[in-house]
């Protein structure tokens, strides 16, 4: 999942969200002396993060679509998939909350803002282009998930097949989103379960 399937899925409590945001960016194992000096919500959002990814990766649904994608864009569907998710999500902001997506998004940047010092200072510049560019209304348009696209394949050489993948969304788009739907209807229920289980 991408970054703002994480965020919608983290709940209301800032520590939470932030150890959500920046999990990618968290390396390694939790372990006790890496962790004692941490708030409890802000480990709470890592665990989540990768809960979140861990049953992402296992769902039938997901391997579907990821399987699709890799014919044409090989070791980077993944990334692609994760993007698409967040375009179904903005895209159709409504049926998931009851507010809309521009506030959504500036609350959790006003978030992100205030706990500035918890994001890690690899993910800082990213974190600033994101607020200052508005990725997460961005990723509502397929023109918007382009540019991520090209953005990431300029910057990692290593992702240049991620170029164009927006065009496979386009062409299969309604067989996707088919396959999201049921899909995160579950992961919400078993983050809001993980969330309550571990607090």
């Amino acid at each position: 999942m991408n970054f703002l399937a994480h965020l919608m899925l983290s709940g209301d409590r800032e520590g939470v969200i932030m150890g959500n945001y920046v999990a990618d960016f968290i390396k390694g194992k939790l372990t006790y002396e890496k962790v004692k000096d941490w708030h409890p919500d802000y480990l709470l959002g890592i665990r989540l993060h990768r809960f979140i990814d861990s049953f992402t990766d296992s769902h039938a649904a997901v391997r579907q679509i990821r399987h699709q994608v890799a014919l044409t864009h090989g070791k980077v569907a993944g990334v692609a998939v994760d993007i698409y998710f967040d375009h179904f999500l903005a895209r159709r902001f409504e049926l998931y909350r009851q507010e809309t997506l521009p506030n959504f998004c500036a609350r959790m940047y006003a978030v992100v803002r205030k706990n500035h010092e918890l994001i890690p200072l690899a993910m800082v510049p990213m974190a600033e282009s994101m607020i200052r560019h508005n990725w997460l209304v961005g990723y509502s348009e397929i023109g918007g998930i382009g540019r991520s696209f090209q953005g990431l394949a300029t910057r990692f050489a290593f992702m240049s097949a991620i170029r164009g993948a927006e065009q496979d969304l386009v062409k299969n788009y309604l067989y996707y989103e088919s396959l999201f739907q049921p899909f995160f209807a579950e992961l919400e229920e078993e983050a809001q379960q993980f969330i309550q289980q571990n607090q």
